[in-house]
């Protein structure tokens, strides 16, 4: 593995995955914001959620590039049409399975079978993640073949 290209294209496609997100959702396209999701599971205050998520969605994107950084290493290749195939498998278990384990261990957060609580306040993001706006999905997967797309183009085997 070549620490230095991982490194460098781990940082460029969270950056740029997570900054198309949020311009999507500046434009109306989706109300999901993951920094916030995940950062409301330690904190109730808004601006240290965005803050504390958005680190902890930095470090997912540098450990979930170690992942393609590995498939990539083991087929010997890397281009960007297969980032962008693990970018899609990637966007598939993160709207399917990832929000429904988000759901069942995320403190603030109410299920689908039950209506938000004092304690539970945040709306379940429901089957992919169709609760934060009819776009969402396809955000999310245009968003993660960009990432997978940035990894497999720029990555040097």
């Amino acid at each position: 593995m070549h620490v230095g290209s991982y490194l460098l294209w781990a940082f460029v496609a969270t950056l740029v995955l997570s900054g198309g997100m949020y311009a999507a959702q500046e434009a109306g396209l989706s109300r999901m914001s993951i920094p916030f999701l995940l950062g409301a599971a330690w904190t109730t205050d808004h601006r240290r959620a965005v803050a504390t998520g958005s680190l902890l969605h930095a470090f997912n994107g540098l450990v979930f590039a170690l992942l393609y950084v590995a498939g990539f290493e083991l087929l010997g290749t890397a281009t960007w049409w297969l980032g962008a195939l693990g970018g899609a498998a990637h966007a598939f278990v993160v709207l399917t399975a990832g929000m429904e384990v988000l759901t069942a261990i995320h403190p603030n957060m109410a299920d689908d079978r039950q209506g938000p609580t004092p304690t539970r306040w945040l709306e379940p993001p429901g089957l992919l993640a169709l609760n934060y706006g009819r776009r969402t999905p396809l955000v999310a997967l245009v968003m993660h073949v960009v990432y997978g797309a940035i990894l497999g183009a720029f990555y040097q085997v």
